[in-house]
């Protein structure tokens, strides 16, 4: 769109009560208007979701009310899985903390100890279950997530 398009001037000698700018006729290659390849592809996909959305509306009102519920219930028990985590991490972060001060073993060397255990279960040289305390599932769960967690555990 040029400045010509955006602005209109209006002549010295028109009469200003009367004057009504013609109206602005959009030109077929102006940049911002839809093929009709896109319009069919838009068109496409709002009927999609149209028919989605009708699909839903035709249940009934306590089914699709149930699945809310469902998805509240599973985020509930997600974030107090997170809470857990976080709670247990903090209190083995502190136990870690106190035991190597007891045994003069600084806070750097606890971190990159624990990191170096981190490291090893990821590369899958430690596949120790700590006396049955890691079941098979979470390490399973280690496994699928080992790309993400690399990242995470990197030293330095």
């Amino acid at each position: 769109m040029s400045l010509d398009d955006q602005l209109r001037i209006v002549p010295a000698d028109a009469d200003l009560a009367g004057y009504v700018p013609p109206p602005r006729q959009p030109s077929k290659n102006e940049e911002g208007c839809p093929t009709p390849e896109q319009l069919a592809q838009r068109n496409a996909a709002l009927s999609e979701r149209l028919e989605a959305m009708d699909e839903l509306l035709a249940r009934p009102l306590k089914d699709i009310l149930a699945d809310h519920e469902k998805a509240e219930q599973a985020a509930l028990a997600w974030d107090r899985f997170g809470a857990m985590w976080m709670l247990s991490q903090r209190a083995m972060r502190r136990v870690a903390m106190d035991l190597g001060a007891q045994l003069g073993v600084s806070e750097h060397e606890i971190v990159e100890r624990a990191m170096g255990h981190a490291n090893a279960v990821l590369n899958g040289a430690d596949e120790h279950d700590l006396d049955g305390t890691i079941a098979p599932a979470q390490m399973a769960h280690i496994a699928r997530h080992r790309g993400f967690l690399r990242g995470q555990f990197r030293g330095g």
